[in-house]
This record gives structure tokens, sequence and C-alpha cells, in this order.
């Protein structure tokens, strides 16, 4: 059981424990529908914007940039006014598969997303 893994602490299969039970609860429900809501919001407002996604149901949201200085380039302007998100690069990734990946989560607000959507769309690189 020991060999090449792990097993998870107790404190880290009571905090998964209490983590489901506020999942299959009604605010659980709410708060994936609002995750959704969110999600569904940042992915059309990067299409209107001109940029390329891969749509889905999954929080992590891929903006293809398929440039590495290009990426590069964004993921710096996001963090100087203030949003934090991935960039990955060759050879991280095959070169013009870049990407930045953004998470959405079930805290974040609709205004949330616009400055998100807004930082982008001032991204002249």
């Amino acid at each position: 059981m020991y060999i090449y893994s792990n097993p998870i602490t107790v404190g880290e299969a009571a905090a998964a424990t209490a983590a489901i039970s506020v999942v299959d609860s009604e605010e659980g429900r709410s708060m994936l529908e609002h995750l959704a809501a969110m999600t569904t919001k940042f992915e059309q407002g990067l299409v209107e914007l001109g940029f390329e996604t891969i749509p889905g149901p999954h929080p992590v949201v891929p903006l293809n940039v398929r440039d590495t200085d290009r990426t590069t380039a964004l993921v710096r302007h996001l963090y100087q006014n203030g949003v934090l998100a991935t960039g990955l690069n060759y050879p991280v990734v095959p070169k013009g598969d870049e990407e930045i990946r953004f998470q959405v989560n079930a805290d974040h607000t609709t205004e949330d997303i616009g400055f998100v959507l807004e930082v982008l769309a001032a991204f002249d690189g």
C-alpha cells in the first residue's frame, strides 16, 4: 500500500467528506448552478472579444493563443492588471498549442467576470 503512493491523511479525508456534504446539499446545487452560469458567461465573453476557446461545462476555461511570445505577454498583462492566470508554453504544450487556462469558481461574480474580460479587451499585443 505504501510503495509509490501515499494514502491521504485523516484531515484530508474529513475535508473531502465535508466537501461532498456541501456539494450534495441545496446550497451546493445553487453554487454549482452559479458556477455553470459564470463559466458560460466567461466563455461567451472570450468569443465575443474574438478569442478562441473550447466551450464546455468544465470551469477550467482555455484561451487558445497559439503563440509563445503572445501568451507570455498576455499573462504578464493580466498579472499587471490584477488577474492571475496560468500560461502554458512550449515545451509544456506542443508549439502552436500555447494557451492560458483560467479557472472560474463559484465565488466569482458577474462583476469579476466582466473585469477579466475588460482586462483582456485592453490587451494590445
